[in-house]
């Protein structure tokens, strides 16, 4: 793709790449090269260089606004805000699955919408633009496109989750502690989907599924909440 291909892109982002194939690599999905037989550097090291700048930028950013959360809270909001619904959710706003290279497989399965890729590739965007544009940029972006969505999560703290919920609740009603075990992991390991069941004093009470563990996980303590809160 050229620089006019991404226009809408960097329209939304207020930014000029100084080197479009930067910019081009952030969507070069494996599927697609691995079809194709070109050869040429998916987004997957965009992706790791992404995922680090995206962690110090908001680490940064909670740092300084929430002077008085200890660093397990500091901790907690960080996993609430980079989470990969939250990274897809800001992919999605900057339709980024448009500009995905993709094999034709990945297409037809839905490739395009997939949580997982989308945040993977918010991520390699990030990446691209750390290198092309640098650290303040990048934060500007992070800013308007991602932390944006939490003003209420900034100001008040992230919301209890399942997993913390039912971890309170199975220490009052049975002094026991919640266990997640993976029953099934299927799909290629660019979009593996993880089935996994909760144990509360050595009873399945729940199952969930999902693209990551964390996902999974947390369907499944969802489910287990609605058996004992019901009871």
């Amino acid at each position: 793709m050229s620089t006019q291909d991404f226009a809408d892109l960097l329209k939304l982002l207020n930014v000029k790449f100084n080197n479009p194939q930067i910019l081009n690599r952030a969507f070069l999905h494996r599927s697609y090269l691995n079809e194709v037989k070109i050869v040429l550097e998916s987004n997957e090291r965009l992706e790791f260089l992404g995922d680090s700048v995206l962690s110090l930028v908001v680490s940064s950013y909670l740092f300084s606004l929430r002077t008085s959360d200890t660093e397990g809270e500091l901790t907690n909001l960080r996993a609430h805000i980079v989470r990969t619904e939250s990274l897809a959710e800001a992919a999605k706003k900057l339709n980024l699955g448009k500009y995905l290279s993709l094999s034709k497989g990945e297409e037809i399965s839905g490739g395009r919408n997939n949580p997982q890729i989308l945040a993977n590739t918010y991520e390699a965007l990030l990446g691209s633009l750390y290198l092309d544009q640098g650290l303040e940029v990048t934060k500007e972006v992070i800013y308007k496109t991602l932390l944006s969505l939490f003003e209420k999560e900034l100001k008040m703290g992230p919301p209890k989750d399942a997993k913390s919920s039912l971890q309170e609740i199975a220490q009052q009603k049975f002094k026991t502690s919640p266990y997640y075990k993976i029953l099934k992991t299927a799909g290629p390991d660019h979009a593996k989907r993880f089935t996994v069941a909760c144990f509360v004093g050595g009873r399945e009470m729940g199952r969930g599924e999902g693209t990551s563990k964390q996902i999974a996980e947390e369907q499944a303590a969802t489910q287990t909440l609605g058996h004992l809160t019901s009871k």
